[in-house]
């Protein structure tokens, strides 16, 4: 419907340019119906179809298997046609490149632009463009202790965001269990966002089978995408936990234990999941995650990266002088940039301050101490 809505647009442009270039008297009313249209179902059908309305089936037959590849990336094309709509000089240069030469007129130009601005109105609340992308680079079948007889899928997915690579891309393994609980949350929350959201289901035959395996692993991408596409969800605390909490927990535990090596993967890969799904904005475990990396950098002897995660939590803390985690960051500062030769005065003023004010003790308390201490619920 949203191809058929643009070519009837465009179709009245090339009408309305033929001959002298000027639309006939009333031409406006009889050349657009579309905006009628516009104002009424189709504008509804299209938002959501633009905004990444999913529908998974779990049925085994090949006509249904090929509806769901017809079906495949709704988000990608919504946002391509979003873009033509949004930028209709970007298709000149093809069929209808001579019909939408400047030669068509001001006065029809202006009429599609109000009518795009309008449809724009009315739908841009709705939509979000899909910035991130989810890939199941594997998928596997384990079985789920202590019980060696149930068995679960395990699928590791990996978060591509825009441009090129600069690093590995970040990564998360989740099992069938958590994603079908986070549907169900998620439903129980946000009832109108996920009312078009069906999950795929696990069958009583051919569970297991590859082909199964990989038809699930593209209804995972499609749902995780489109939930990352929806304001509403993309905020809900339940999703953020989703991404990085378990990473969170695991690379505490490797760092309590003094694994440094193998936490500092995790607290790695738990920054760049924050960091692609935009959730670094100051959050506390955002800047545990600061911590995480500044303690294992210190242990490790990389006293530059340390200095580094403490400098980002100072930049995030800003002036929240009664933030907990403000003077322990300070005095890792101070003492970092002491050992690498560095001016450390402002930050020693600073530190100072707090402590003249009773907001933080005389010493504060160690990254390392609080990292133990956080408890991850």
């Amino acid at each position: 419907m949203a191809s058929r809505l643009l070519h009837r647009l465009r179709h009245a442009l090339a009408l309305t340019g033929e001959g002298s270039g000027e639309p006939a008297p009333g031409a406006e009313a009889e050349e657009f119906p579309e905006s009628s249209e516009l104002e009424e179902d189709d504008t509804e059908g299209l938002s959501t179809r633009l905004s990444g309305t999913l529908s998974f089936t779990s049925t085994e037959d090949d006509e249904d298997e090929e509806e769901e590849e017809e079906n495949a990336d709704p988000l990608g094309s919504g946002a391509a046609l979003g873009r033509r709509l949004k930028n209709p000089g970007e298709d000149g240069a093809g069929e209808d490149g001579d019909r939408n030469s400047p030669s068509d007129g001001p006065r029809s130009s202006n009429l599609l632009t109000r009518q795009l601005q309008d449809f724009w109105k009315k739908s841009k609340s709705n939509l979000v463009p899909q910035r991130l992308l989810f890939e199941v680079t594997s998928a596997n079948v384990i079985n789920e202790p202590p019980s060696k007889y149930v068995v679960s899928e395990l699928y590791t997915i990996a978060l591509i965001g825009p441009g090129p690579q600069e690093h590995m891309p970040a990564q998360i393994s989740r099992r069938y269990s958590d994603f079908e609980r986070l549907h169900r949350q998620l439903r129980q929350q946000f009832r109108g966002p996920m009312a078009a959201v069906s999950f795929p289901r696990k069958r009583l035959r051919r569970n297991f089978t590859a082909e199964t395996i990989a038809r699930r692993s593209r209804a995972f991408e499609q749902f995780l995408g489109h939930l990352q596409a929806v304001p509403e969800l993309r905020q809900a605390p339940d999703l953020q936990d989703f991404f990085i909490l378990p990473e969170l927990r695991q690379a505490q535990r490797l760092t309590c234990t003094g694994l440094y090596q193998e936490a500092l993967r995790l607290w790695t890969n738990a920054w760049r999941l924050q960091t692609q799904l935009g959730t670094t904005v100051g959050t506390q475990r955002t800047l545990l995650t600061l911590v995480g990396l500044a303690v294992c950098h210190q242990e490790l002897e990389q006293p530059s990266e340390a200095r580094l995660s403490c400098e980002q939590s100072l930049q995030m803390l800003g002036t929240s002088d009664s933030h907990p985690l403000l003077g322990p960051f300070l005095e890792a500062h101070v003492r970092l940039s002491w050992r690498l030769g560095i001016d450390k005065r402002q930050s020693e003023a600073q530190l100072q301050a707090l402590q003249e004010a009773g907001l933080t003790p005389t010493p504060p308390p160690s990254l390392k101490e609080l990292l133990i201490r956080e408890a991850l619920d």
